[in-house]
């Protein structure tokens, strides 16, 4: 296995991830919402969610690692490590993909590894990436010709951007990035050039 670096505090990056061999990750409705209540409960400690988009093998969330004092919490059981422990983002990662895959196999009454060994990552490191990145995050289900309208698509942080309900999502950070709501619906209705961020982008079938 390729080594990958380790994530650091207070950095953003492109999280993606697959099924092995490409086979489906999610295979009916319940199980993106299942994915995503899974996700609220390893993800908030180590990171904030900047943009997200669950497909049909794979997904794709942006998000920005919290600072070391920021993920140490206190101990779900006593141990003579200490009351405290700081939270490994990588490692919680994984279990957000192990904790899922079990319950997805068991479901399904299927056997062995549901998602690639471990999941990918790009740290982004512009202006540029960081912008465009969210819009292509978001239009992804439109570019593998899953939805005719990636605005409509149900499964991506697109419209919970828009929304006034409570989220989790950084929503005003983003919003504020692109200089409000106007701004940023405007952005994602013009097509941008991904060529700007081709040596970043991961493709999946």
């Amino acid at each position: 296995m390729a080594y990958k670096p380790p994530l650091e505090s207070d950095c953003v990056y492109h999280i993606y991830n697959r099924g092995i061999d490409s086979c489906r990750l999610f295979y009916q409705p319940d199980h993106y919402t299942y994915f995503l209540e899974k996700y609220a409960y390893y993800i908030p400690p180590i990171a904030d969610t900047l943009a997200y988009c669950l497909m049909g093998n794979h997904f794709h969330f942006l998000v920005r690692i919290k600072s070391e004092a920021a993920r140490t919490v206190l101990r779900e059981k006593p141990s003579p490590k200490g009351k405290y422990i700081t939270l490994n983002p990588s490692r919680q990662i994984g279990h957000l993909c192990n904790s899922y895959a079990q319950t997805i196999n068991h479901r399904l009454n299927r056997t062995g590894a549901l998602f690639e060994e471990d999941f990918e990552r790009k740290k982004v490191d512009s202006e540029q990436y960081f912008t465009n990145m969210i819009e292509y995050i978001h239009r992804n289900p439109q570019k593998h010709g899953i939805y005719e309208d990636f605005m409509d698509y149900p499964y991506s942080s697109y419209q919970s951007h828009l929304s006034q309900k409570p989220t989790r999502l950084a929503r005003k950070e983003v919003l504020d990035w692109f200089g409000g709501t106007n701004e940023y619906q405007k952005f994602h209705q013009e097509m941008q050039d991904w060529r700007l961020i081709e040596k970043y982008i991961i493709e999946f079938d």
